[in-house]
């Protein structure tokens, strides 16, 4: 063989081995990036808030979050109110949810509920209403002015996220939620607390919602509530939750069996987090809960899967 020749076939294996290094480096590379690169499902929710929840948390007087609360005159279209938030501008902003009391009822009756929810990471308006006696359908367009306020106007709405929002209500102020979700289906969620709801139908809701019955409540009873949980439509999640012993004015002390229902609730829908859905998916702690229906899994609209079209 000439000197040519062995130089050639030097040459080619040594081109041969520094091919096979730079395939080798090209190789660990897209291993690592692989390794680095997280599933698009484990992907952070950017709306999650706080730590990761515990029975212990979810019923806990207070929640992870330290709070303030500034008053709201009347005017803006209702009877003006209280606003609970979290203090912590860290984690970015928070959803929030307006709270209507009952007939005859005022924001001081079921207050308990601004600081409690407020330190799990929402921002809770609660609201007062024109008039002591408003009728669902006045108090639901007094909801719905209180989240334009609060989200356009007032002093806490560089905190709030405008696009996760939910209201809530007991007695005519549940009615009200229920109304109120029914005409802006943008919500997240609503909450209606032995709500009077005079049409007694939700067949065109699209908010997730809850309704909470309480046992031994003459005014609103759980048969009429069931009936109106029943009109819900099967493509909207949905809850059902009877208080056992409970009557109409419940809601007026604070509520351990109210909270640790609610707060996933709103975490679930509002925030997305669906950390929270074993508490309610099945139902984890039944002590004082008679009944409890829902539509599991609780999936907010980000986790559900894509609707294929017909082929």
């Amino acid at each position: 063989m000439s000197d040519p020749d062995r130089m050639t076939s030097a040459g080619r294996r040594s081109s041969i081995r520094l091919a096979r290094r730079a395939l080798t480096v090209i190789a660990v590379a897209a291993g690592m990036v692989a390794t680095a690169a997280p599933p698009a499902s484990a992907a952070a929710n950017p709306y999650q808030r706080g730590p990761a929840p515990t029975a212990s948390s979810v019923a806990a007087v207070t929640g992870p979050f330290a709070t303030a609360s500034v008053s709201v005159p009347r005017g803006n279209g209702f009877g003006g109110g209280v606003i609970y938030y979290p203090t912590d501008t860290s984690q970015g902003t928070f959803g929030g949810v307006a709270i209507s009391p009952g007939l005859n009822g005022t924001w001081p009756g079921i207050a308990w509920l601004g600081p409690r929810l407020a330190s799990q990471g929402f921002i809770v308006f609660g609201i007062e209403t024109d008039s002591l006696t408003d009728s669902p359908t006045s108090r639901g367009t007094q909801l719905l002015a209180a989240l334009d306020y609060l989200t356009q106007r007032s002093s806490v709405r560089s905190r709030l996220d405008p696009g996760r929002l939910a209201v809530a209500g007991h007695s005519m102020g549940g009615g009200g939620a229920l109304d109120a979700a029914l005409r802006r289906p943008s919500l997240k969620a609503a909450i209606g607390n032995a709500p009077h709801l005079p049409s007694n139908t939700l067949a065109g809701g699209r908010v997730p919602t809850l309704i909470y019955a309480m046992q031994n409540d003459t005014l609103v009873p759980p048969s009429r509530l069931t009936s109106l949980y029943n009109t819900i439509p099967a493509t909207t999640e949905r809850a059902y939750l009877e208080i056992t012993g409970a009557g109409h004015n419940y809601i007026g002390r604070p509520s351990t069996t109210l909270a640790r229902t609610m707060i996933p609730w709103l975490k679930i829908f509002v925030d997305d987090d669906t950390r929270f859905s074993r508490f309610l998916c099945p139902l984890a702690d039944r002590s004082g809960i008679r009944q409890y229906q829902s539509s599991c899994p609780l999936m907010p609209a980000t986790a559900r899967p894509l609707a294929t079209a017909a082929g």
